[in-house]
């Protein structure tokens, strides 16, 4: 492998480990949330028990989650420079209203909530996790605005002088139609996933307790965490499938072969079908494909919502992005730095096809969680002793997190051969694309990226061993027998036997 190769593969590999961690935090710091406003608009103990237990959760997913962002940064002017010098006067803005609009209040807000809860007002330390729901919310939307630029570039100029991309409009990049589309996406994935998580430990201690003849527990504590992640499945759930809908419509109409691509359709067609399963050479030039069991008209449904539009296929498209390259570059008088000929102008058809059908299939696991929840309490006080439903709710628990995992693959992959992809029909930006094999690194090795991406992936492989050991034994020991309230309102502070005042302690 070239530089290039290795790069690719260091910056896929750590995007994905990492990308393990941030919808569980999006996602659950809001419900850590709302079981807090429960306990404090009712005093009812059940759900400061269930705050504690879940919030130790989300409090180690958030240390591991940010441990492993850090590196994403530096990659961008280690392996990448030759990309951040081309996108930096763009890429940098919503990095930088990141740090110091979100990252710093969810973490400063953070840290109130975890040492003030003896310190601080009962309301005033519901507000501090409130704050911090909100500020990691605020993150995923500048990242995914610099994302989406990325996706489709707005509010941008291109400097013939410095041969670099210059931002002009800093409201277009934020009001980009891309990110307006993918944020609601993301944000519902993230809270199915959360739904998913909550709902499927609760599920698992329900039938625990039950069988064990501890039936008034299960009801009074597990119930409703069961019932709070299954109504958050459920309207997450629908948003996902609205907003992917949105999605796919914006993806025909700005990146054409990435929706190709997601169909393994190597010929324009009229009223093209859905693919459920294809069979034959999906690597190369779609040699030999056949789709086996189709839905017809659906691809077309998806992209345009009609039935019977024309959708172009991969061999179109890349005699269409051939002649606009070479059309802009010869009117323009750049140098061309390729050959277009020999340059593949769509992604991956194998890795965007199963990666689109894969994202949605592993999101049945949180559909398959929510049926069996709705039938088994459908009663009200309703519990069950269902040793399936137990093992179907810690196995629904990974679904959502593989679903979000490929539904990003399937993102970036499907934007190849371009890290800054061109979107001629519809943006107006002229000159702002940037083809992934420009963007690397001139002066890194192969020996170099090789070697830092064996040690992060190992790095990486221990940091994910400890989430998970850790995850599990904190779940392992269920919601407390009984928690007190902490708050100074019904503990007021007392000074120690020589008067000092009690020095601040860790929450947990």
């Amino acid at each position: 492998m070239d530089a290039l190769d290795l790069a690719r593969w260091q910056f896929g590999i750590t995007t994905v480990y990492h990308f393990v961690f941030v919808p569980l935090t999006i996602g659950l710091s809001p419900l850590v949330a709302i079981m807090q406003t429960a306990w404090v608009r009712t005093g009812n103990e059940r759900w400061l028990r269930l705050t504690k237990f879940f919030g130790k959760l989300l409090l180690i997913n958030f240390a591991i989650g940010v441990a492993t962002g850090i590196v994403q940064e530096f990659q961008f002017g280690m392996n990448w420079s030759e990309y951040s010098r081309f996108v930096g006067d763009v890429f940098g803005a919503p990095l930088a209203m990141e740090a110091l609009a979100a990252f710093f209040v969810e973490s400063t807000f953070l840290g109130l909530w975890i040492f003030g809860w003896d310190k601080l007002p009962k309301k005033i330390h519901l507000a501090c996790i409130w704050a911090v729901a909100i500020a990691t919310n605020l993150s995923a939307f500048f990242i995914l605005a610099a994302n989406s630029w990325m996706q489709h570039p707005v509010g941008t100029t291109y400097n013939f002088e410095t041969g670099r991309a210059e931002m002009t409009d800093i409201v277009a990049v934020l009001t980009n139609p891309t990110v307006l589309a993918a944020f609601p996406h993301t944000i519902a994935a993230a809270f199915l996933t959360a739904g998913t998580f909550v709902a499927g430990i609760a599920a698992w201690w329900m039938v625990r307790l039950v069988r064990s003849g501890d039936e008034e527990r299960a009801r009074d504590v597990y119930r409703p965490a069961v019932v709070l992640g299954l109504v958050t499945m459920l309207v997450s759930g629908a948003g996902v499938a609205a907003s992917g809908d949105w999605q796919a419509k914006l993806m025909f109409d700005q990146q054409p072969a990435k929706m190709a691509a997601a169909e393994g359709l190597c010929e324009t067609q009229d009223g093209a079908a859905f693919s459920i399963l294809a069979v034959g050479d999906l690597t190369n030039d779609c040699a030999g494909v056949r789709h086996l069991i189709e839905l017809p008209g659906f691809t077309s449904f998806l992209a345009t919502g009609d039935f019977d539009a024309r959708i172009r296929g991969v061999d179109e498209l890349q005699e269409y992005y051939t002649e606009w390259v070479t059309s802009w570059e010869e009117a323009n008088g750049v140098e061309a730095t390729f050959d277009p000929q020999d340059t593949r102008f769509y992604p991956n058809l194998a890795i965007t096809y199963w990666s689109f059908r894969l994202m949605i299939g592993f999101g049945a696991g949180s559909a398959a969680l929510a049926l069996a929840a709705l039938w088994l309490l459908r009663r009200k006080g309703a519990v069950t002793d269902k040793v399936w439903f137990g093992r179907l709710g810690i196995a629904a628990i990974a679904t959502p997190f593989l679903a979000s995992a490929f539904g990003w693959i399937f993102t970036e992959m499907g934007r190849q051969p371009w890290v800054v992809a061109p979107n001629p029909n519809t943006s107006g930006v002229d000159g702002v694309w940037l083809l992934t094999a420009r963007g690397v690194s001139e002066v890194v090795s192969p020996g170099m990226v090789l070697f830092s991406m064996i040690g992060f992936t190992l790095l990486y492989g221990v940091l994910m061993v400890a989430w998970f050991r850790l995850m599990k034994r904190y779940a392992v020991q269920g919601v407390a027998d009984t928690e007190h309230d902490p708050s100074p309102e019904a503990n007021p502070p007392a000074d120690d036997a020589d008067g000092t005042a009690r020095p601040l302690s860790f929450a947990y």
